[in-house]
């Protein structure tokens, strides 16, 4: 079985939206059997929180299910995860400080961007807008991981 745990800073917003899009597209393929999904934050800001209302809504306006509570990144995911992808280069770098005797592949997500858009941008200060947009970048960049890695 393959594994990806998506990881942004705080869970709440990106990492989750990923995790629920990969599920879906899974689902689509008949390849969720073979796949674990997951999500993380490297920050603890919202443990056992559940997305952020824009992420729900904007999932849910795609229908898309999303079903998750924040977590923290730990070093077992290391383990455990064949995939860790980032958000951004910030959320990257925190995860390269966790990584010594792991075989996990640790990337970007945007690295698998058809459109060549590296970081998929924090959306919580912004608007609802903003979600949509990370939406769609998402979308295109799981497909395209699925693509490469299914």
């Amino acid at each position: 079985m393959a594994s990806v745990l998506f990881v942004c800073l705080g869970n709440i917003c990106r990492s989750p939206m990923a995790e629920a899009i990969l599920a879906e597209q899974l689902r689509q393929r008949g390849l969720n059997n073979d796949w674990s999904v997951d999500s993380a934050g490297t920050s603890a800001w919202h443990i056992n929180e559940a997305p952020d209302p824009r992420t729900i809504a904007t999932c849910k306006q795609h229908k898309i299910p999303i079903d998750s509570r924040a977590r923290q990144v730990i070093s077992k995911d290391f383990m455990r995860f064949d995939h860790i992808l980032a958000m951004d280069d910030s959320n990257l770098d925190n995860l390269r400080r966790f990584k010594q005797f792991a075989k996990t592949h640790v990337a970007l997500l945007g690295d698998y961007d058809p459109d060549g858009e590296r970081e998929v941008g924090d959306p919580y200060y912004g608007g609802d807008d903003g979600f949509e947009k990370i939406y769609h970048h998402i979308y295109r960049s799981c497909e395209a991981f699925l693509d490469a890695e299914a």
